[in-house]
């Protein structure tokens, strides 16, 4: 392990610009991926495209295919996003591990698919940083289709249909392929199911130590109702005590709940996690079919729910999830430049940066 403290730029072969810049200012993640796709109404021939034309099984839908088929779609998002004032964009890899592409018939180009998702990414982060406003690129680790911790057969509770071996395996495989396309920082999201995220946490550590590259690791939970649990079972404070052991850059929330429901739980973590960082990026909201978007929440009301998070003081790294868009970003973005970060030591510290 290195000297240096975890948070240090020092403490990093790649990613410790991005230490600095939490140092200084809340960062801005990008905002979803699935919803841009959608918004180009790709039939099943695109994400086919010429090398998988005569593929078996139906792939409409495999929207980690498209950083193989259609490229284009997903570096123009990238750049809308980066355009839009986001520090840190994700790689198009959310479902992009063997046990997850199996369903599809393709689980042998996972890793392929991740060096070429991580190359888009890396492109376009690398057009739009400048010296004053450097760019990132976050490698995604999904949660999986299968999880380690409850059965998928509700008359065997003992039944699983995964183990932690396998998922290690899986998720050591994207990561390889995430570090060869360059990102700079790996990012576990969406955890649902801790024994899950300690697979990918073990795959990440096993992964630099052989390789002597050492990267910031970002991991964000899911909440997944009101009860203020993710699905494994575990309150916010039990996820973070059962995942502190990997010192992670930041620990946060995403996904399943709107702003406005997550409120507590973020404050929560803000607390409980007074030794990191803390991230969040909210839904828009609920999902409502008349929308654009799918979601409830314009641009203004997910911007102004955040911005009240950045004047409580709980958040280092904010964007959005399903349903936000590059306009999301934007808001959020102008939104929060005007507070501090939160403070590491002390959680409950905000406050104008012009105070």
């Amino acid at each position: 392990m290195n000297a240096h403290s975890p948070f240090s730029p020092q403490a990093y072969t790649r990613g410790g610009a991005l230490a600095a810049v939490l140092q200084q200012r809340i960062a801005i993640i990008d905002g979803a991926m699935g919803t841009m796709i959608q918004r180009w109404k790709l039939p099943e021939s695109e994400f086919r495209g010429t090398r998988f034309a005569d593929h078996g099984k139906d792939l409409k839908g495999n929207n980690d295919l498209l950083v193989m088929t259609r490229p284009d779609v997903i570096r123009e998002i990238h750049a809308q996003y980066l355009a839009a004032g986001a520090d840190l964009i994700e790689t198009n890899t959310f479902g992009a591990t063997s046990i997850a592409q199996e369903d599809y018939g393709l689980g042998h180009i996972a890793r392929e698919m991740n060096v070429a998702a991580a190359r888009l990414a890396r492109s376009a982060a690398d057009e739009y940083s400048t010296p004053d406003k450097p760019r990132f690129v976050a490698g995604a680790l999904g949660p999986t289709p299968r999880t380690a911790s409850i059965s998928p057969d509700v008359n065997d509770p003992g039944a699983r249909n995964t183990s932690f071996d396998e998922l290690r395996a899986a998720y050591r495989e994207q990561a390889e392929g995430l570090l060869e396309g360059g990102c700079d920082v790996f990012l576990v999201e969406t955890i649902f199911d801790t024994l899950n995220a300690k697979a990918a946490i073990f795959a990440l550590d096993e992964l630099m130590e052989d390789t002597g590259e050492r990267l910031p690791v970002i991991l964000s939970g899911t909440v997944t109702d009101a009860s203020g649990r993710i699905l494994s079972g575990q309150t916010v404070a039990a996820f973070w005590h059962s995942v502190r052991h990997a010192r992670p850059l930041a620990v946060g929330l995403n996904c399943a709940l709107g702003a406005a429901v997550m409120r507590p739980y973020i404050e929560e973590l803000s607390k409980v996690a007074a030794d990191t960082y803390i991230s969040c990026y909210p839904n828009a909201g609920l999902p409502n079919p008349m929308s654009d978007t799918g979601f409830d929440e314009t641009p203004q009301v997910t911007g102004s729910l955040l911005e009240d998070f950045a004047k409580s003081g709980f958040l280092n790294i904010a964007g959005g999830c399903c349903g936000t868009t590059p306009e999301h970003i934007a808001e959020i973005a102008k939104r929060l430049g005007a507070y501090r970060p939160r403070s590491r030591h002390d959680p409950l510290f905000s406050g104008l940066l012009a105070a």
